[in-house]
């Protein structure tokens, strides 16, 4: 099975902190990591850690801050095709607070609003070998190309960016979260199914998956468990959503497995200690 994912990698410097520091304060970390982040760089580590063949579609180019993104990928077995790999400037960094005591984060980040990526050589080559793609919207040029190839796609839908106008009639299946706001005064569900979604899925943390399709609509609950760290969950649960889509193109399925996934992603702490210490 081969996932490919389009979208976008960072540096992410995760911290625990037993307080959030107010303005102009200080707060100690109790711990640190650094690894390649990013919402379609999180699903391919996962889509990686079940079982999957994965090529991961960015832009991280030649700055020194990018061997750190390529070590990652490397060590989790994620193939890179890098759209940008004579780029000097440095690759997006994210700054990751994680609350110790409840495992809620909070981000900074520069994403990559101010970057234009093109689509890399092989490109098509690799989409044709798919039998999943997962695109998370960033570098708009890339993201319709994922789109337009003609492969099952799977569209993380996070926060809106004008390019969702035109990725989310494409899409397979469109999982939002609830913050998910597209323009206008609609619910998400009824913003979603007005731009073309077909067969979607709204997230909401520990708060049942709102789904739909020609099939039919439901909720799907999300099993309890003692969250410490919800950093990078619904990307996790997106690489999931993909892999197990790849398999089986039933919806509901698929949804209860990535939730499942995602449930073991928050009982660890870190942004890969979950690999590393369960087996899936």
């Amino acid at each position: 099975m081969h996932v490919v994912c389009v979208g976008l990698a960072t540096v992410d410097l995760v911290q625990r902190v037993d307080r959030l520091p107010g303005v102009d304060e200080k707060a100690e970390a109790v711990s640190a990591e650094v690894a390649a982040g990013g919402p379609a760089t999180n699903a391919a580590v996962t889509a990686a850690a079940l079982g999957a063949t994965v090529t991961l579609v960015t832009a991280v180019g030649a700055h020194p801050l990018g061997d750190l993104i390529r070590a990652d990928l490397a060590s989790r077995g994620v193939t890179l095709l890098d759209a940008t790999p004579q780029a000097a400037t440095p690759p997006p960094v994210s700054a990751v607070t994680v609350l110790r005591a409840t495992g809620q984060r909070s981000i900074v980040s520069r994403n990559a609003r101010d970057v234009a990526v093109g689509v890399p050589a092989g490109f098509d080559r690799v989409l044709g070998t798919a039998d999943a793609v997962l695109i998370d919207g960033h570098h708009p040029a890339l993201a319709l190309a994922a789109a337009r190839g003609g492969r099952p796609a799977v569209v993380d839908a996070g926060s809106w960016r004008p390019v969702f106008a035109q990725l989310l009639p494409r899409a397979g299946v469109v999982a939002a979260s609830a913050a998910f706001r597209p323009p206008g005064e609609s619910s998400v569900e009824d913003a979603m199914r007005a731009l073309g979604v077909r067969r979607g899925a709204i997230t909401r943390g520990p708060d049942p998956v709102r789904w739909w399709s020609p099939d039919g609509a439901g909720e799907l609950a999300v099993p309890p468990v003692d969250a410490v760290d919800t950093a990078g969950a619904g990307d996790v649960l997106h690489g999931a959503l993909a892999v197990a889509l790849a398999r089986d193109p039933d919806l509901v399925a698929a949804l209860r497995f990535a939730i499942g996934v995602a449930g073991i992603r928050v009982r660890q702490a870190g942004p890969r200690a979950w690999v590393d210490s369960v087996t899936i």
